[in-house]
């Protein structure tokens, strides 16, 4: 049944929730019901106080009086990241993450209030996928990411590797002979192993060197940043399987925009936490959703973003699953939607 906030006792006027006690509800969401009642609290929340969100919402004519159900919940064009301050506390920022970029080009921005709940997303997520980081040789091949301020991925990644109790995790920026030395000794001892990389460096590494190594974990966690030319998820998994000696090829579903990540095992298919949602909506219709199995947009709901924006429309396409996993099959040709320009500067 679909939680509708017409039920509730609470009132709008001068609406607020205790931080500590939403932290706690957002992550021990445990069913469908627990999120419906928890989206609509973060909706009301970020009404009453993102200016972007609520202005964006009254011009679609989705403003809290309009929004009783979880389906009617308006979703921000992620292009209001670069363009807009989207944020939901009266706090100073603890920290501002900031996507990659050509330069030139603009960049998202995401202004984080509180760093409990970036932490407690992430660890929480990894944990329930892949375990105590503690016990995991944790290692990184992500020069893009180190080569520039502000990512939230580097952020998470130091995060783990301090976690791990593995000597050998770490950073490894171009030095793949140290990187193919590490692994081979991890396959030796038997230690399980994640290796996360952004995919260009994942295959200039692969070029070199070829291990046998059907444990480890190879986590593809960016593109090509650029620096090769695109390629399709079959032959680019294939050529990494082979490189590595893995079965599968896993993935993180992030960005700058989002404080959770989800993961894929293989084949592409990704799972969320608890607290993260995706729904497929119509590429004509922004407000028309698609059943399972169709392609579309996808739009995330990402309750961790309780201090910026936790309903995010982004320019994905993907398709849903009737086990609530789904896929992510490529994204929209058109840069920047103009709705962007339509509110107050």
């Amino acid at each position: 049944m679909i939680h509708d906030i017409r039920d509730s006792s609470v009132q709008f006027t001068n609406y607020s929730l205790d931080i500590a006690n939403m932290l706690e509800q957002v992550f021990s969401i445990e069913s469908q019901a627990d999120f419906e009642r928890t989206c609509l609290d973060v909706f009301r929340h970020q009404y009453a106080h993102n200016n972007i969100y609520r202005q964006y919402a009254d011009y679609v004519k989705k403003g809290v009086e309009a929004v009783h159900t979880i389906n009617e919940i308006p979703f921000l064009p992620i292009e209001f990241f670069k363009t807009q301050t989207v944020y939901s506390s009266s706090k100073d920022p603890k920290i501002t993450f900031h996507s990659s970029g050509t330069t030139g080009s603009l960049t998202s921005k995401h202004l984080v209030a509180d760093l409990n709940w970036y932490e407690e997303s992430f660890k929480k997520c990894f944990s329930t996928f892949y375990g105590d980081a503690q016990d995991i040789a944790i290692l990184a091949l992500l020069p893009s990411y180190l080569e520039r301020s502000g990512s939230s991925l580097i952020y998470m990644v130091d995060d783990l590797i301090h976690q791990s109790n593995q000597s050998e995790s770490g950073y490894f920026l171009y030095n793949h002979q140290d990187l193919y030395q590490t692994l081979l000794a991890l396959h030796e001892k038997g230690t399980k192993t994640i290796l996360m990389g952004v995919t260009y460096a994942l295959l200039d590494f692969c070029e070199n060197y070829t291990l046998n190594f059907p444990e480890l974990i190879v986590m593809e966690t960016g593109g090509m940043k650029g620096k090769r030319k695109e390629m399709i998820r079959p032959e680019l998994h294939q050529i990494l399987c082979t490189g590595f000696g893995v079965s599968q090829i896993h993935s993180e579903y992030g960005m700058t925009e989002l404080l959770s990540q989800g993961y894929s095992t293989g084949q592409g298919v990704f799972r969320t936490p608890q607290w993260m949602k995706i729904r497929i909506r119509d590429t004509n219709d922004p407000f028309t959703y698609l059943a399972d199995g169709k392609t579309g947009a996808i739009n995330v709901i990402d309750l961790a973003n309780y201090n910026s924006c936790a309903f995010i429309a982004t320019q994905d396409l993907g398709k849903h699953r009737p086990d609530d996993s789904f896929e992510i099959l490529g994204r929209f040709d058109n840069s920047d939607i103009r709705g962007c320009n339509l509110l107050v500067q």
